[in-house]
C-alpha cells in the first residue's frame, strides 16, 4: 500500500484566477524517494503542503483519489491532519526562520513534538532532543537546545528544523528545499542522515531546485511546471535523457565549469537550450571600491571573526565561503555598517564607512545593497511587492541621469517621478522573471 496516492488533484486559492496545481497524480512508497522540480512558482510547494493539510484558509482541494496512510484525507478535518504531522509525516520547510517559533528554544520546539505524540518518557525527552541535534551535525548540542532561532545562524535553524521533523521517526519525511540554507559539507551530512532513513523503509518526497542532491538520493523525479507534472520517471534517465524541453531548459542551468561567463537563463530555439554570452566587463584594479582590513568581531565572550581583510574592484566578484557559523554573514554585516567592528576597518570607495555615525553612511547607503538569506524575514509585511521594489527609487527625480552616483540602467525619467517609479518597478520586476502584475502597486 503507497503511503500517498493522490490521483488529479487540483488545489486553487481565493481570487488567484487560476489553479496553482492542476491535474497532479503522484504515489509514494515506503522506503522510496520522489523529488519535485521546477522553477519558483511551479506548484511544487503547494502540492507538498497539501499532502499534510497546510493549504491554508479559503483553498480549494479537489482530486479523484487523495489517500494518505491508507485514509481518504479529502473527508479529514483540523484534527485528523493534526495527527497525522509529526507522526505520520515530518515537514521540513524552507524557511526555518519563520517555521519555528520566536518565543521558544529550538529545544523546546523538539520536545512539542516527542510530547504530543508521546515518543518518549518525559524524563527521558532532554536527552532525546540533544541526540536529534547531534545527529543532525549541530555542533554543541547542549548549548544549542537552549538557544532561541534567533540566535542561531541560517544553516543551524534549517538543522534544528530537521531534527524536529524527524523526531516522532515518521514514515514519510517531506523536505522543501532542506539544504538550502546549508554548506556543501552539512549538505553532505544531511543526505547521508536522510538517506540511511531512507534505507531502514523511511519514504522521502524531496522538493529541490538543486539537481545535484535531487542525483544524489532521488529515486524518481517528478518536473512540475505552471502547476502541471510535464515528465517523470527515474532520476537517471530524466537527468540524462530528458523528454519535455523544459525538463532540458532546467538542466541547462545548472552551472557548471562550461557555463562559467554566461548568462543561466537559458533560451529554447527548437527545443534547444541556448546560453547567451555575458557582456564583457572593464575591471579597474586602481582602486578597490570595498576595503576591509583586520575585521573582528564578538557575540559576548565568543569570537566570530578574527582578523578579516579583503578587497573588492570595480566589476569583480569576490565569494566569501565557509560552514555554517564560520563568520560569514557577520563579515557581511560589518561591511554593510550594520555592525560595528572591535578592531579593524571598512572602507568604501576610499572613504571611511565603519566607525562613523550613521548620518554619515546615509547618504552613500545607495552604493552598497544586500541581498539576504531570509527574504520573507526581511520585507515589511505591510507592504506591497512594488512598493518594496520602488522604496530606493523614492529619492530619484524624474529629470537626472543618476541617483546618489548609482546607475539605474535602461530606464527612462519621462514623466511625473511616480509615474516613472512604476514604469521602473516594472521594468526591474521583469529583469528577474516576474510579471509587472506581481507589484500589487506602489
Amino acid at each position: 500500500m503507497s503511503l500517498i496516492d493522490i490521483e488529479d488533484l487540483r488545489v486553487g486559492f481565493p481570487g488567484a484566477g487560476v489553479e496553482a496545481v492542476r491535474g497532479v497524480s503522484l504515489s509514494i512508497e515506503a522506503g522510496e524517494c520522489v523529488a519535485i522540480v521546477g522553477e519558483s512558482g511551479s506548484g511544487k510547494s503547494v502540492t507538498a503542503r497539501t499532502l499534510v493539510g497546510l493549504t491554508g484558509p479559503g483553498a480549494s482541494v479537489t482530486a479523484s483519489r487523495f489517500t494518505v496512510d491508507g485514509r481518504d484525507a479529502l473527508g479529514f478535518g483540523a484534527r485528523d491532519w493534526r495527527r497525522l504531522r509529526g507522526r505520520f509525516a515530518g515537514l521540513v520547510l524552507q524557511d526555518a526562520l519563520t517555521s519555528l517559533d520566536p518565543l521558544r528554544t529550538v529545544g523546546d520546539e523538539i520536545a512539542e513534538v516527542l510530547a504530543t505524540h508521546d515518543v518518549v518518557p518525559r524524563a527521558a525527552r532532554r536527552e532525546r532532543v540533544i541526540e536529534l541535534l547531534d545527529a543532525v551535525g549541530v555542533p554543541e548540542p547542549e548549548v544549542r537546545a537552549r538557544q532561541y532561532a534567533h540566535q542561531l545562524s541560517g544553516g543551524l535553524r534549517q538543522r534544528a528544523l530537521i531534527a524536529s521533523a524527524i523526531a516522532a521517526d515518521p514514515p514519510l519525511i517531506i523536505a522543501d528545499e532542506p539544504t538550502t540554507a546549508l554548506d556543501v559539507t552539512v549538505q553532505a551530512q544531511i543526505l547521508r542522515l536522510l538517506a540511511a532513513r531512507k534505507a531502514t523503509g523511511t519514504a522521502l518526497l524531496m522538493i529541490s531546485h538543486d539537481l545535484a542532491v535531487v542525483s544524489a538520493i532521488a529515486d524518481r523525479v517528478v518536473v512540475m511546471k505552471d502547476g502541471v507534472i510535464v515528465e517523470e520517471g527515474e532520476t537517471g534517465r530524466v537527468l540524462a535523457r530528458p523528454r519535455h524541453d523544459y525538463t532540458r531548459l532546467l538542466l541547462a542551468a545548472v552551472p557548471s565549469a562550461i557555463s562559467r561567463g554566461t548568462r543561466l537563463s537559458a533560451i529554447a530555439a527548437g527545443g534547444v537550450a541556448l546560453r547567451t554570452p555575458l557582456p564583457e566587463r572593464t575591471v579597474d584594479h586602481a582602486a578597490p571600491i570595498l576595503k576591509a582590513s583586520g575585521l573582528s568581531a564578538a557575540y559576548g565572550s565568543r569570537t566570530v571573526v578574527d582578523d578579516v581583510s579583503f578587497e573588492v574592484f570595480p566589476g569583480e566578484t569576490l565569494g566569501i565561503v565557509g560552514e555554517s557559523g564560520s563568520g560569514k554573514t557577520t563579515v557581511a554585516r560589518l561591511v554593510l555598517g550594520l555592525l560595528e567592528p572591535a578592531s579593524g576597518e571598512v572602507l568604501l570607495g576610499g572613504e571611511p564607512w565603519s566607525g562613523i555615525p550613521e548620518r554619515g553612511r546615509r547618504t552613500r547607503r545607495s552604493r552598497i545593497q544586500v541581498i539576504s538569506q531570509n527574504p520573507l524575514g526581511s520585507f515589511d509585511p505591510r507592504y506591497t511587492v512594488g512598493r518594496l521594489v520602488a522604496e530606493p527609487l523614492r529619492g530619484a527625480s524624474s529629470g537626472s541621469g543618476s541617483h546618489r552616483g548609482a546607475s539605474f540602467g535602461s530606464g527612462s525619467r519621462r514623466g511625473t517621478p511616480a509615474s516613472w517609479r512604476k514604469d521602473r518597478v516594472a521594468e526591474l520586476l521583469d529583469r528577474v522573471g516576474l510579471p509587472a502584475d506581481v507589484a500589487g502597486g506602489n
